[in-house]
């Protein structure tokens, strides 16, 4: 049996509140990352008052070793428009440290139910979530940036990159900024299960009579393609057609299986 690659734990990332559904572990984390479609990127910004969110499109993946498995150290993906904030910000940051980078943290969320429970003070989502924290850098490689941009294009619908336009010409190489994120920590979350409630409530036979509790499962649904007025290909291609079937179906499978988890010891009163 091989060993298990955990982040370790630092100020910065360890969980304090409901410890038990915490994870360290790399191929947990790097899962919801990649699941994600959607990355929340953290910074901040001296001339403002407040932290910077920025919504982002991100992947993990390692350039000198792409055949490299979630539970493996792996860097974060991201491109943006060169000028924007984000990129002129890592750019600064990595200039001024040549060893270092922006500093950054971002956190990747998926919710897969409702738990609907008999008091409101202990409804619940049943979720995945992770924090990472790391350092931004500009990737000047034109091959690690081709790389990257195969990488999180096939992350939005898988073989997408070769079934399309490629390489990018020459402008888009331009106006078009590749991060590399290097991992310092992560930490993950998840809560499965079914309804937990105190035994106050679940004991008082007035309350149980007339409050439903139960969970909503939740998944996200790709609909049917729609063409775009200059397609010109028919029927759909079956990369397109396939990754939705599959997504579909391994999203409805997972909402599903994580109503019946057993709830952790530390939750049943």
């Amino acid at each position: 049996m091989g060993r298990t690659l955990t982040y370790p734990k630092r100020s910065a990332n360890t969980v304090n509140r409901y410890k038990h559904r915490a994870t360290y572990d790399l191929e947990a984390i790097h899962s919801i990352v990649n699941v994600a479609p959607v990355l929340h990127v953290s910074l901040t910004d001296p001339s403002e008052p407040f932290p910077v969110t920025l919504p982002m499109i991100g992947h993990m993946g390692d350039f000198h070793h792409p055949s490299s498995g979630l539970d493996e150290p792996l860097d974060i993906y991201m491109h943006g428009y060169v000028s924007s904030r984000l990129m002129n910000e890592a750019r600064s940051a990595a200039a001024s440290s040549p060893d270092g980078g922006l500093p950054v943290s971002i956190c990747a969320t998926m919710v897969d139910g409702i738990v609907l429970t008999l008091t409101p003070n202990s409804h619940n989502y049943n979720y995945r979530s992770a924090v990472i924290q790391g350092y931004a850098r500009p990737v000047d490689d034109d091959e690690e940036r081709l790389y990257a941009m195969e990488l999180i294009t096939n992350s939005v619908v898988t073989d997408r990159w070769r079934h399309s336009r490629v390489p990018p010409d020459n402008a888009e190489m331009q106006s078009t900024t590749i991060l590399r994120v290097k991992v310092v920590s992560a930490s993950g979350k998840i809560r499965d299960g079914g309804v937990t409630d105190l035994k106050k409530d679940y004991e008082n036979e007035e309350v149980t009579a007339r409050v439903w509790t139960g969970v909503i499962p939740i998944w996200q649904t790709m609909g049917e393609p729609v063409p775009s007025a200059g397609n010109q290909v028919a029927p759909v291609p079956e990369h397109v057609t396939s990754y939705i079937r599959l997504r579909n179906e391994e999203s409805e499978r997972y909402a599903k299986h994580a109503v019946t988890v057993p709830l952790p010891k530390e939750e049943i009163h």
